[in-house]
């Protein structure tokens, strides 16, 4: 890629790869949809790369973020969950895996999917952004504020507005990517819809 990536995706090839392949790509699967609120809920307080780095042991911690298995465990799987070096060991954490599964098979029962119900905040349109490289945006916007608003009030923990609009960004409903940057899909690079209440965290 000849253009230079956004800023934060430079860090590692783990960070790079997820970066060219899915951050900002406009999702509507509800099993990744699912796995990503949890790892955002996961990083608060931390770094993007260290939960990066611990995806693929979140994985078979939680049975391939399978949301049905997950609303169901007990106390024995919160306590090996506890004691599993590879993902977060944070209680509340770790208890907030369950509370989501829960609220987010909810919304699925109300919605029809997750997805319906994520994409209705912009009209199932992505808004596009496009930051100059470098540039120092907010860590929230109106809308995440929002978004975040209404899931606390369906029962989601770990959902502040910070957090939801990382959410945002790493799902594709807000496109972040820097201008120029080679991994903003063709079709948004120039011309996407108008981005007057969102803007990019510029870091992971």
């Amino acid at each position: 890629m000849s253009e230079p990536r956004c800023a934060w995706a430079r860090g590692s090839e783990l960070m790079t790869a997820y970066h060219d392949a899915e951050w900002g790509r406009p999702s509507h699967d509800d099993r990744y949809l699912f796995e990503l609120l949890l790892l955002e809920g996961a990083q608060a307080g931390l770094s993007w790369s260290t939960v990066l780095n611990k995806r693929e042991n979140y994985r078979a911690a939680l049975d391939g973020f399978d949301v049905h298995k997950i609303a169901g465990y007990g106390q024995p799987k919160l306590d090996e969950l506890m004691a599993d070096a590879g993902i977060v060991r944070n209680r509340l954490k770790v208890r907030s895996t369950v509370r989501n599964a829960q609220a987010f098979l909810a919304v699925q029962g109300e919605f029809g999917s997750f997805a319906e119900y994520l994409w209705q905040w912009t009209g199932g349109e992505p808004v596009v952004n496009s930051p100059l490289p470098g540039e120092a945006l907010p860590v929230s916007t109106p809308l995440s504020d929002r978004i975040s608003k209404d899931l606390k009030r369906r029962g989601f923990t770990f959902v502040g507005t910070t957090i939801t609009y990382a959410y945002l960004e790493a799902v594709g409903v807000v496109d972040d990517h820097a201008k120029g940057c080679p991994a903003k899909p063709v079709s948004r690079r120039a011309g996407g819809r108008a981005a007057g209440t969102a803007a990019s965290r510029p870091s992971r």
